[in-house]
Order: structure tokens, then C-alpha cells, then sequence
């Protein structure tokens, strides 16, 4: 599904520049889960940028799915998001004009699906915000924006599914709640789901964990993601 090849990607800063990922290579199959662990300021974010053609390397490759992302245009890219990829940042970019059902059902409208709204208030409900569908952004939690931003993420059936942090800003339950319809489409869409966590149990319901460190990703193991775990604390 998607592959990474000797990926290097620098930032400036000043009249320096700044390494983030340094010969990065990854290769995931589809259908398949994986969790990408690492120290806050290692690079996972700026991975996931690259991962998704919103930031081009210096070097190296990316293909999707025999695609040449990193070679792509800009609007070949944005095509690519729209209808094959389904991404959940941190900040959650709802349109403060529009009600949660109407920020979740926006990417099938702009495709022109039939029943957008009617499928943009099942899958809210799924994450259990049924009863928020007419509220606007700003008369939400943070972690119910952060819900409505997953499900806005996830109403085309994305081929691949990228997450960074998706439970970090919900309590417990509402975490597990989304985590389990994470990987519930995972394996009704056969989608490839990539995790960027810092937490633990949610890193091993992956079929694979890989660290990043020093900028190149690494099979990891359970002691490496506790120690991880203890430096994001």
C-alpha cells in the first residue's frame, strides 16, 4: 500500500538547518495496522506530512500504492487525500460555519454522494456524539471536536487511515470508543491504519510497532515503547 525509501527531510531554522527524518524507510501492505512510536520532538508529525504528500522531501521516495507520491503535483495530491485517505491530526480544522454533521458529510458532498448527511449522523453516532449533530464547532468540548474532526477523517471509507494521537485529547472511554472503530474499519474496509502514539496498549493492538529514532524507523518492542511512554509523561 505505501512505501517509504531512504526519506530525508530537513527543516530550516535560521541560516541552519535542522535534520527530522534521516534515510526513514518503511513499507506496509494494505489491510495492515502499525503504530509508530517515538519521543515527543523525534519527527513522528512531520513523518505523517510526508506519509500523506503534504510535505515533499529533500530526498528519497514515497509510493502509494504504486503512485509516486513525492513526484505528484500538488493537485494530484490533494486528489489523492480527498477520496483515498482519511487523516486525523491534532488540530482539528472544523469549518466554524458549518454544524458537525455538516463538517463530517463535507468531503461526500464536495464528491457529490447521494445521503451525505444521513451517513455523516451514523457514523457521529458511532462516536457517540448523535445527540451533537446541529451544534457548531464552537459549541463543542474539545474532545467532541476532536470526535467530529475522526469522523469527518473517516466518512469516504479511506484506503489509508493516518492518526496522530487520535485518543489523546479523550477520556478513557470515549478513547477506547474510537480507538475500537479505528480498527473496526480497518478490517470492514480492509484499510491500512497508521498510529502515531504514545500510548502503550493502543501501540499494541497494531499488528506491528516501529520506533522512530535519530530519523529512520526501527522494529520496536515493548520495553522501547515504555520508555517512550515515560518520556512523553
Amino acid at each position: 500500500m505505501i512505501t517509504l525509501e531512504d526519506v530525508h527531510l530537513a527543516y530550516t531554522a535560521g541560516e541552519s538547518s535542522v535534520p527530522v527524518l534521516n534515510g526513514a524507510s518503511l513499507s506496509v501492505t494494505r489491510g495492515q495496522s502499525v503504530a509508530i512510536i517515538g519521543p515527543s520532538g523525534s519527527g513522528k508529525t512531520s513523518l505523517l506530512l510526508v506519509l500523506t504528500g503534504l510535505e515533499t522531501p529533500d530526498s528519497g521516495s514515497i509510493t502509494f500504492d504504486g503512485a509516486p507520491l513525492h513526484s505528484l503535483s500538488n493537485d494530484a495530491r490533494a486528489d489523492l487525500r480527498r477520496d483515498r485517505i482519511g487523516i486525523i491530526f491534532q488540530s482539528f480544522h472544523l469549518i466554524p460555519s458549518l454544524s458537525a454533521c455538516e463538517n463530517v458529510a463535507l468531503p461526500l458532498d464536495i464528491a457529490g454522494v447521494r445521503g451525505a448527511r444521513q451517513q455523516a449522523a451514523e457514523l457521529l453516532d458511532r462516536v457517540g456524539l448523535g445527540h451533537r449533530l446541529d451544534h457548531y464547532p464552537n459549541a463543542l468540548s474539545g474532545g467532541e471536536r476532536q470526535r467530529v474532526a475522526i469522523a469527518r477523517a473517516l466518512i469516504h471509507k479511506p484506503a489509508l487511515i493516518v492518526a496522530d494521537e487520535p485518543t489523546g485529547n479523550l477520556d478513557n472511554q470515549t478513547g477506547t470508543a474510537v480507538a475500537d472503530l479505528l480498527f473496526e474499519l480497518n478490517r470492514e474496509n480492509d484499510a491500512t491504519l497508521l498510529l502515531v502514539t504514545h500510548d502503550p496498549s493502543l501501540a499494541e493492538r497494531c499488528q506491528r510497532q516501529v520506533r522512530l529514532h535519530e530519523g529512520r524507523l526501527h522494529p520496536t518492542d515493548q520495553s522501547a515503547m515504555l520508555i517512550d511512554a515515560h518520556q512523553a509523561s
